[in-house]
């Protein structure tokens, strides 16, 4: 049978404000087109479907429709998905009775029966395209120190319990699994040696849990789907184990990421083929320039910039990189006047500074002089520090009557 291991969609994200509406309707409308090119049987989702906990209306309503849209595509597809750190269980898991319609078994958390965890929901069947159940896959979402058992004496009881709940709910998988049939799983985690992106990911750690170990998944597994991270990237070296990354860059850091989907081939009890296949990129990502440099390079590149004609929808999100000597409060007028009626949207300037030369034979202040020396003496040797020069003299007269300004005074607008 085949699979398809997707993550990391984070509808209802938002780039440095900009709506990112286009482009999830864009990559959904690919997926589906794409399961029908790839005959494929079940869709593995692993994780953050939405950005948030408390996603847009419009961002859950796009999510229902592609798994109606999916379902009307593939009839015989079965869809499994997991929650991630970002997603809320409850709101995942509310309409779990009626997306059973579409074929989708939805996992938001690890629930308890009287007296245990209910293991059983975690172990979904696998169907191939003549119905019968060619594999089983452990859905295991996001896990919360509240999800995973006690593990006494351990030194790290939540990644322990971690590892022992992945464990039961393996052995749940072999009990119910017939010669030929295969076991993958589903995960939500971050495994050691795994790539961030520190942009857009947001820390999972909680004492120590992000780190867990790919022996975490028993070498019976056939196949992992992992999520989290947004770089696509193997474990271990082990091309069945893999995070299938973003299909959409989340921030820039990320502008140069293979954002994929992957698609596995089952041959019975094992992997037999893995391919991944690229996500159109529906709006381009621009940094002028691609390293830092100085405002009037900055502005030259912007004034070489050909743009295509297109929608507004479509319009590529810009990130300038300007090095500066010193604060330069005109930046963003210079820039404005640059862009003005070009078909792109600013979406940041980030600015850094040259480090200024250090005089390593500066004496050090004692408590005393630090105690003689004004507001204004601790400001200019701030800006001397980082500027290498002397603050101006306009700046130095704001500081000085922001210092002198009471603290009811009213504030002019």
């Amino acid at each position: 049978m085949r699979l398809l291991h997707t993550s990391d969609w984070h509808l209802g994200q938002t780039l440095h404000q900009f709506d990112r509406s286009h482009e999830h309707d864009r990559f959904l409308a690919w997926l589906v087109d794409t399961l029908v090119a790839e005959r494929v049987d079940a869709l593995l989702i692993a994780g953050d479907i939405f950005d948030s906990s408390n996603p847009p209306a419009s961002a859950q309503s796009r999510f229902y429709q592609f798994l109606s849209e999916a379902r009307r595509a593939v009839p015989g597809i079965d869809i499994v998905i997991a929650a991630g750190n970002h997603d809320s269980p409850g709101r995942l898991e509310a309409p779990a009775p009626l997306l059973a319609l579409f074929g989708a078994t939805v996992i938001g958390a690890v629930s308890s029966t009287a007296d245990a965890l209910d293991l059983q929901r975690l172990v979904v069947p696998l169907h191939g395209s003549d119905g019968a159940i060619n594999a089983w896959c452990i859905a295991m979402p996001f896990l919360r120190p509240s999800d995973v058992p006690r593990v006494d004496g351990a030194a790290n009881p939540y990644l322990a319990g971690i590892e022992a709940l992945y464990r039961a709910a393996f052995a749940v998988a072999q009990s119910r699994c017939q010669p030929g049939q295969a076991i993958v799983a589903l995960g939500h985690c971050h495994l050691v040696g795994g790539q961030v992106s520190e942009d857009s990911e947001r820390s999972i750690a909680i004492g120590g849990g992000e780190v867990l170990s790919a022996s975490t998944f028993d070498a019976a597994i056939a196949y992992v789907a992992l999520g989290h991270l947004h770089f696509a990237q193997t474990v271990g070296r082990d091309e069945t184990r893999r995070y299938s990354g973003s299909p959409l860059p989340l921030s820039f850091s990320e502008i140069d990421y293979p954002h994929q989907v992957v698609v596995v081939d089952l041959d019975g009890e094992s992997v037999g083929a893995i391919n991944a296949l690229r996500v159109p990129r529906a709006v381009e990502l621009l940094r002028v320039p691609p390293k830092p440099a100085p405002i009037e390079q900055v502005l030259a590149e912007l004034a070489a910039l050909t743009l295509p004609d297109r929608p507004p929808s479509q319009w590529p999100y810009l990130q300038l990189r300007v090095q500066l000597t010193q604060p330069e409060p005109g930046l963003r007028a210079q820039v404005d006047a640059a862009i003005e009626g070009l078909p792109l949207r600013l979406a940041r300037i980030e600015t850094s500074y040259l480090a200024p030369p250090t005089d390593e034979n500066a004496p050090t202040l004692s408590i005393d002089d630090l105690a003689a020396r004004s507001p204004a003496d601790f400001f200019d040797r701030l800006y001397r520090h980082r500027f290498g020069d002397a603050a101006p003299g306009e700046l130095m007269a704001a500081f000085a009557e922001l210092l002198n300004t009471p603290s009811d005074a009213p504030v002019e607008p």
